[in-house]
């Protein structure tokens, strides 16, 4: 890549990475502003993500801009960290969602999941009481359970849905209980259960318990976040290949700056 052409390039590259890392910035701001604690807690990664991305982008883009070969050798080392720890984070997420395929249940459109087809270390997060009592909030709060009575006016309709995973463990009791169901919110309880599993006597009616400290409802919350999880993982192979060319990029930039100071 010639000298001026790879200078230009990072240039501008790191300049529009510039406006996205202030966007992701400004966006993480908006979000400490949500009265939902559900979405504060993503604040802080946010900021701190946008955070990285621009001081990054700033050294990048002076580097090029100015021909300073320090600037540029600071850049490349610490974009060549970036693609580390993005390259490790993905080839962990893909070990840790690996499990957790789902039952299929006579009858129903959908999958049930169980909590110990998934990897240990989402058993030791979502037994971890702490961690269980805020995701169990936000649960609450995201009205899921309460919607579906809106959603499905029928008992017809209701059982021929086809539930996420979410709404399949956490606002109904697992099948393999028997209650049978009266309408989309409500369970006839009054059922002895054919089924020793605990997440039975666990689930209630009311709006505030439903199936929320249900085993089931962990496994539901575990297969979203698994699912979430695999889409960030796919984003990361495609920042990492960009990211990876801009890198190249970097180092021919800096190459070239080395040149011109030797020759000056």
């Amino acid at each position: 890549m010639g000298m001026g052409t790879s200078t230009f390039v990072t240039r501008w590259i790191n300049f529009l990475t510039m406006l996205l890392a202030i966007a992701v910035i400004i966006f993480g701001v908006w979000m400490s502003t949500h009265h939902d604690s559900c979405r504060k807690s993503l604040t802080l990664p946010v900021i701190g993500l946008g955070a990285v991305i621009f001081l990054i982008s700033v050294v990048g883009f002076l580097g090029a801009l100015k021909n300073i070969s320090i600037l540029l050798w600071i850049y490349l080392i610490t974009l060549f960290f970036v693609l580390v720890g993005i390259l490790v984070f993905t080839v962990l997420v893909f070990i840790i969602t690996n499990n957790g395929s789902g039952h299929n249940v006579t009858g129903l459109r959908y999958k049930e999941y169980q909590l110990q087809d998934f990897s240990s270390w989402f058993l030791k997060e979502l037994n971890n009481s702490h961690n269980w009592e805020k995701l169990k909030v936000c649960l609450v709060k995201s009205e899921d359970c309460n919607n579906l009575s809106k959603k499905y006016k029928t008992l017809q309709q209701y059982k021929s849905a086809k539930l996420s995973p979410i709404e399949a463990g956490c606002c109904r009791p697992p099948s393999q209980c028997g209650y049978p169901a009266v309408n989309a919110s409500y369970y006839d309880l009054t059922f002895h259960p054919v089924s020793p599993n605990s997440d039975c006597k666990r689930y209630k009616n009311s709006r505030a318990i439903k199936c929320y400290d249900c085993d089931s409802c962990k496994a539901g919350v575990a297969q979203y976040m698994k699912t979430e999880w695999r889409v960030v993982a796919i984003f990361n192979v495609v920042l990492f290949v960009i990211l990876s060319i801009i890198y190249f990029v970097g180092c021919c930039a800096r190459r070239n700056a080395a040149r011109s100071h030797s020759k000056a």
